[in-house]
């Protein structure tokens, strides 16, 4: 305990009351003081050796030492060592009354002394005089460990002295290297003067593996040496085991004696007894097995018998049956070594009657006259064939079907177009001999019945597959089904046998006892496996029977019941009624994937019909046929086209998108030539147009009224006869009448025929939209070079563009706009909420529109804007009054207004006036400033005053304009 303080640097005292310190070597006992570290590094440290020294005031007052490093407050007020004249750091912070103290002592700190440990001091002393004393009596506890240390170690050296060769395993000195090696000749030879050495050398070896040999017996003997009480007990406990087995003997014969003696005067006669009764046994097994061997024999006639009546399921039941009784108990019997192969080859015929009848069954049942009867041809051999196939796992038998679907598809197309071409005396059968020739020749009347024929034949044909494999997929789904209950009945019986596995362990254990199990259980209480179990016990094999085939017929009943397989009644959804054995080794995955698989056939059903069709189309479509229909033809031939795929889709279920694009394809091409033709008829109507009003028919009217109504589409072309036409078009009260011109009548009907295409084709809406904004946007454009780019008069022969001209096509324009919030509905209403954002292309042409008549109105005020520059160049101040200019300008604006009021509503006219009347004053304000004329009330300003009330009083005298504001003190102000 005191020993971990002998480190102390302070000496200890010798006196007897010291305490007891263990002895250090004078080395370790003092370390030289070692230098503290350095706390500020910038300032020199000081001597390690003055460390222990009170700082001086002379000598250190310059020079940092470690005294001046006052970690914290505590450490700086208690330091004795401090100058007297620091004492103002604190003072002149904290005040003249903080000065150092001396601390008091604690009251509560008692003073200890060396007499406080008197009384342990003595307590300890003994103890450690005793310790000292055994330390010196006693070894070590490592000092018996260290020289079995050392000598293991002396061992291990001596050890390394042999060579590593005499420590293998595989060490012999019959291997020549082995012996070489360990008995070097090279170096022994005798010829020459050698011999002395020769000799010194064998017996240098020689002692060198005597050495060796007595390193490895010291070594041996020492590890006898080691283990010599253990080998001395072995020896010992050896001659008592000896002992032990000669007892075990003597009472082993007393045993066989006796046992011998039991056995003759109790076993003999009842094993004899046993022995008999097994020989009785195998006897009746052996009866029962050739009853067995005589049923099995005639499994050959009866499998034919079966196959002859189209039983496959039956034969194959049978020959499973068959084949099992084979494997299990008629296993080895030389008579039968054959009867295994036959019947696989027997089952594998089976399986090709199977196929090559199914494939006539669909032969059969597709080839059948395709009329309105959709029954399922021999629905009770459909549902056999299908079971046995299942039964076998040729589960890939719907291709079978497959393939047969296309075949009659083609054969329908075929026989249709013949039977039409047999009726039809213009086309020579024997001149043109392809059908494709000859169903070219066909006008479009007759090959849209022969379409619409064949439509109706594949619709009947999907409705008699749709049946069969409907027929197909219920079988499966027995199939599916039976498997579930088997499962669930398998569950069931398992946890019975749980059950009954208690109690017969219950009864085993009342008879191992001596019980009977009547007078365990009392009457009433014995359960239903107990019962069972003993009655099967009262039937066991040693009861007498009352004679041989009465023994014979239960237990032949027993063992053929073991390996038939158990069946059950399922009804199909035609009401076929089949059994459904349980052998049927087909999991629930291979028939799901084969249900949908049957199922995936009635889409390639539908895909087929819509393939051929397709084909069919494409076949008359070479000569450009279809797109040389007019409007009216292809949307009767796309109604039927768009009838036949709803047809089939509400058959099968699905989309078939092959017949559909085709139509979409065709569409497009009549979209493409249906806009072509449009557009080209409106471009000779623009080319030949005389921009004059024209009258409105009365067809055209009939036109108006529809879509006021609301209705945008063509009406029903009504007797013209004692209709007059008109020479506007009446459009209601607040945009008035329209004047329009031939072009713009005929482009309203091909507008209106855009959308009613599209409410006949619904397919081709976004492709009509797209067309509809490019043929406005042509109209706009082309009537824009013809009237404001003067196109008109290289291309018409017109002598000049009139304001009429530009009125007129002004509110043509108009006239559009009105109509494109109408057409923009139309299309909206028939539309994808997807596609909505192509409803764009019809802000851009108002727009464009809007721009074009402002165009137009800026043309006509600029026509006037030239006339008043003109006129007003040239205008002088003088009598008389009116001047000629003045009357001159009128005289021009009663034209400009004559020209446009009929033509313009008299808003326009008046918002039209309103900024000819500012280019007006412009100019006149213009020229009256170059004249120098102000409104000073002299006599210019007099004339001036009358010219324009004349310009006033003219201008508000034409109609409509009576109540315009012209501001004509406007021309008198100044610029500031």
């Amino acid at each position: 305990m005191a020993s971990s303080h002998s480190s102390s640097p302070v000496p200890q005292s010798n006196s007897s009351d010291a305490f007891f310190k263990k002895e250090v070597d004078a080395t370790k006992r003092f370390h030289p003081v070692q230098s503290l570290p350095d706390v500020c590094p910038k300032e020199p440290t000081g001597n390690p050796n003055n460390l222990h020294d009170s700082p001086s005031l002379v000598v250190d007052q310059q020079r940092w030492t470690i005294y001046h490093s006052k970690v914290n407050l505590p450490a700086a007020l208690n330091d004795p060592r401090l100058a007297k004249r620091e004492s103002d750091f604190f003072t002149k912070t904290w005040g003249v009354d903080f000065v150092d103290t001396e601390v008091t002592p604690s009251f509560y700190l008692p003073q200890i002394t060396k007499e406080h440990f008197a009384s342990y001091q003595q307590e300890i002393t003994p103890r450690e005089k005793v310790h000292e004393r055994c330390k010196n009596i006693c070894t070590p506890k490592d000092s018996f460990d260290r020289t079995l240390l050392h000598t293991h170690d002396k061992s291990r050296t001596d050890l390394e002295q042999v060579p590593k060769i005499f420590m293998k395993p595989d060490f012999a000195l019959e291997d020549s290297l082995t012996f070489n090696a360990v008995l070097p000749w090279s170096h022994f030879s005798t010829a020459g003067g050698k011999g002395n050495r020769d000799a010194a050398s064998s017996k240098l070896l020689q002692e060198k593996l005597s050495h060796y040999l007595d390193i490895v017996e010291v070594n041996i003997a020492h590890q006898i040496s080691l283990r010599s009480e253990a080998f001395f007990h072995a020896m010992t406990s050896q001659h008592e085991l000896q002992d032990y087995l000669r007892k075990t003997s003597q009472a082993v014969k007393l045993l066989r004696e006796k046992i011998s003696k039991i056995d003759k005067v109790m076993c003999e006669g009842s094993l004899r007894v046993l022995r008999l009764s097994l020989t009785r046994n195998n006897c009746i097994k052996a009866y029962n097995k050739l009853k067995l061997m005589a049923t099995v024999h005639q499994t050959q006639p009866t499998v034919q018998l079966l196959l002859s009546t189209s039983e496959y399921v039956g034969a194959l039941d049978l020959i499973a049956t068959t084949q099992e009784v084979l494997q299990q108990e008629l296993q080895g019997i030389h008579s039968f070594r054959h009867l295994g192969s036959q019947l696989c080859e027997l089952e594998k015929l089976i399986d090709k009657m199977m196929i090559a009848e199914f494939s006539t069954y669909a032969r059969n049942d597709l080839n059948r006259p395709l009329e309105d009867d959709c029954q399922i041809l021999e629905e009770e051999r459909l549902v056999s064939l299908v079971f046995g196939l299942l039964k076998q796992r040729k589960l890939n038998f719907y291709e079978i079907y497959g393939d047969e679907m296309i075949n009659t598809a083609k054969n329908i197309i075929k026989q249709c177009v013949v039977n039409t071409v047999s009726q039809i005396e213009e086309i020579d059968t024997e001149v043109v001999v392809k059908l494709a020739d000859q169903m070219r020749m066909m006008n479009f009347p007759q090959w849209f019945d022969l379409l619409k024929n064949i439509f109706s034949k594949f619709t009947i044909f999907l409705k008699r597959v749709k049946a069969t494999l409907n027929t197909i997929r219920s079988v499966v789904f027995l199939v599916l089904d039976k498997n579930q209950k088997t499962r669930d009945l398998e569950d069931t019986l398992q946890k019975n046998s749980a059950k009954e596995s208690v109690v017969d362990s219950e009864v085993a254990y009342l008879t191992h006892e001596g019980m009977f199990i009547s007078d365990a259980f009392g009457d009433g209480e014995l359960p239903a496996g107990a019962a069972d179990s003993a009655s099967q016990r009262n039937t066991s094999p040693n009861s007498e029977p009352c004679s041989s085939d009465s023994v014979s017929e239960p237990e032949c009943t027993t063992d053929s019941s073991s390996s038939k397989e158990h069946t059950s009644s399922s009804v199909t959804p035609g009401g076929v009624e089949m059994m459904i054995s349980d052998d049927m080794k087909l999991t629930d995955l291979e028939l799901v994937r084969l249900a949908n698989n049957i199922q995936e056939l009635l889409y390639n059903a539908s895909d087929i019909c819509h393939d051929r069709s397709v084909k069919f189309l494409m076949a008359r479509a070479k000569d450009g046929f279809l797109e040389k229909l007019n409007s009216n033809e292809f949307v009767t031939l796309s109604r039927l086209m768009e009838g036949f795929i709803l047809d089939t889709e509400q058959i099968c279920g699905r989309k078939s998108m092959s017949l559909r694009g085709a139509l979409q394809s065709q569409a497009n091409r009549f979209v493409n030539r249906f806009h072509e033709e449009r557009k080209t008829k409106l471009s000779l109507l623009l080319d030949n147009e005389r921009w004059k009003q024209a009258e409105v028919p009365a067809e055209f009217q009939d036109l108006v009224d529809s879509v006021s109504d609301g209705r945008i589409s063509l009406p029903e072309k009504k007797p013209t006869e004692g209709r007059k036409y008109t020479s506007f078009v009446p459009w209601d009260d607040v945009f008035g009448c329209f004047l329009s011109f031939r072009t713009v009548l005929l482009l309203i009907r091909i507008i209106l025929e855009y959308c009613q295409c599209v409410d006949n084709i619904p397919s081709i809406t976004t492709d009509m939209l797209t067309r509809l904004s490019d043929l406005l946007k042509y109209f706009n454009s082309r009537s824009c070079q013809l009237v404001l780019g003067a196109g008109a008069l290289q291309v018409v022969g017109l002598k000049t563009i009139t304001t009429k001209n530009l009125a007129l096509s002004s509110r043509c324009l108009q006239l559009i706009v009105h109509y494109i919030p109408i057409i923009r509905a139309h299309f909206e209403a028939r539309l994808q909420p997807k596609q909505f954002s192509m409803l764009r292309h019809f802000d851009h042409i108002t727009k464009d529109y809007h721009d074009h008549i402002a165009e137009i109105s800026a043309k006509l005020v600029a026509i006037m804007d030239s006339l008043f520059d003109k006129l007003l160049s040239k205008y002088e101040v003088k009598a008389p009054v009116p001047s000629a200019c003045f009357r001159n300008i009128c005289k021009q604006m009663a034209k400009m207004h004559e020209a446009i009021y009929d033509l313009l509503p008299e808003e326009q006219t008046q918002m039209l006036f309103l900024r000819i009347n500012a280019s007006y004053k412009l100019h006149l304000k213009r020229q009256l400033a170059h004249l120098n004329v102000v409104n000073d009330g002299g006599p210019l300003n007099g004339l001036v005053t009358s010219d324009v009330a004349f310009y006033t009083g003219n201008l508000q005298a034409l109609k409509g304009l009576n109540n315009l504001d012209l501001n004509m003190a406007e021309i008198w102000e100044q610029k500031r």
